[in-house]
């Protein structure tokens, strides 16, 4: 994780962090950063900006006295939605706004990052902990940015690719291994942050949960098995789903994941990804990905199952290194799985949805301030994803990490792994 250390340390954490949103924006186009394809997405060159505009308003404002905005309207134009800073434009218009130009907003993250650049040559304390938090929440949105452009490539009807050459799946049409059923005794187990680490507010504080005994499966469910429930007649049976879950897969006429598609000619499965269309038998043994939590809750029904509670899953998690298929391995796709004796794939490659709604942990405090928009007004109608997915920086997680979306949410990385009792 991106954490405090020496001036030295946080500039070189800041500048490689800075680096890495540009270079995820190296195969865009102008026209491409002005993209957005859904209300859940934003253009590339507003990610770059309101990265800008946080360590501005948040860092440069609060701790370099002598700093002077680029412009001021920028203040609340790049604003996502914290309002004891100010108003801001509704942001499914996000798209329209073709003024200021990526040129510009090129030049506003140099003249913040030049003065960031003097205000890290000697911060510590207060500043240098919203330096850090500031930086975490960029890596946000370079998942976020990564995400949003594989919705905009998709809504365009040539499908053009973000990424060059062949997705790397080894032996693509092998078997998965069979799923091992890992066995954890439940019991009185701590979850939430521990230690002196950076995390968000919502993972704190640490506290006491009692677990019944569970199991939880060995990998993800991979595309194989989740066009046995599409063919089992999955999007067809209410019995399978949570009643908003049916209506709201009836509505949005649902019959498969995201970007999934039928061929036109010969009606094979085909799947859209960051690297252009793969044949679906191609990623059968691959972890099932852009699915929402009506989905996965359907599956893990009709496969007599259930989805773990994110406090399972933390004590499951916790004892286990974080390394996997993350974005630093630049696969941009789930890959499939190379064993299953022990818990696999935990992080990396998708997020995992699970049971838990998205409350505060008790006696849980938001960050003081305007700071305090950031995670704890969210604590309503939304699900909570643990574990990192393609698009997650690997110096972003911990096992304590609280990711979640509102339940219909299928355009990020989300797949399942199942959980029994």
């Amino acid at each position: 994780m991106v954490s405090a250390g020496t001036p030295l340390v946080l500039a070189e954490a800041y500048c490689r962090v800075r680096r890495q949103s540009l270079l995820l924006c190296e195969p865009l186009t102008p026209e491409d950063m002005m993209v957005q394809s859904c209300a859940d997405a934003s253009p590339a060159k507003w990610h770059l900006a309101h990265t800008t505009w946080f360590f501005e308003t948040f860092v440069l404002r609060e701790f370099a006295h002598a700093y002077r905005p680029f412009r001021s309207d920028f203040v609340w134009f790049f604003n996502s939605y914290y309002n004891a800073v100010s108003a801001q434009p509704e942001k499914k218009l996000r798209s329209s706004f073709s003024r200021p130009t990526a040129d510009e907003i090129l030049a506003y993250r140099e003249y913040v990052d030049a003065a960031m650049e003097e205000l890290l040559s000697t911060a510590s304390g207060a500043a240098e902990e919203r330096v850090v938090l500031g930086l975490n929440h960029e890596q946000q949105h370079q998942e976020l940015l990564v995400t949003d452009i594989k919705h905009a490539f998709w809504s365009n009807p040539l499908h053009p690719a973000y990424a060059s050459g062949p997705l790397d799946l080894r032996d693509p049409r092998g078997a998965p291994p069979a799923v091992a059923w890992i066995d954890f005794p439940g019991g009185l187990a701590e979850i939430g942050h521990a230690g002196d680490a950076f995390c968000f507010d919502n993972e704190t504080p640490r506290h006491r949960v009692f677990l019944e005994p569970f199991r939880l499966a060995s990998r993800p469910v991979t595309c194989g098995e989740y066009l046995q429930f599409i063919e089992e007649g999955g999007y067809s049976r209410s019995e399978l789903w949570l009643s908003e879950g049916w209506t709201t897969a009836q509505n949005e006429r649902w019959e498969s994941p995201l970007y999934w598609r039928r061929d036109p000619e010969d009606c094979s499965w085909q799947v859209f990804t960051l690297r252009g269309i793969i044949p679906l038998d191609d990623l059968l043994a691959a972890p099932v990905c852009h699915i929402s939590y009506f989905e996965a809750d359907a599956l893990a029904r009709w496969a007599g199952a259930c989805l773990p509670t994110e406090a399972e899953w933390e004590v499951a998690a916790a004892p286990l290194p974080i390394a996997g298929n993350l974005l630093d391995n630049h696969s941009l796709h789930p890959l499939p799985v190379r064993g299953a004796s022990q818990l696999q794939q935990i992080f990396g490659d998708v997020w995992e949805w699970t049971a838990s709604s998205y409350l505060p942990y008790p006696g849980f405090r938001p960050l003081p301030g305007a700071l305090g928009e950031y995670n704890g007004k969210f604590m309503c109608n939304q699900m909570v994803l643990r574990g990192g997915s393609v698009a997650t920086p690997a110096s972003h997680l911990r096992a304590s990490y609280r990711n979640f979306f509102p339940p219909a949410t299928r355009w990020q990385f989300s797949g399942v792994r199942l959980a029994s009792h």
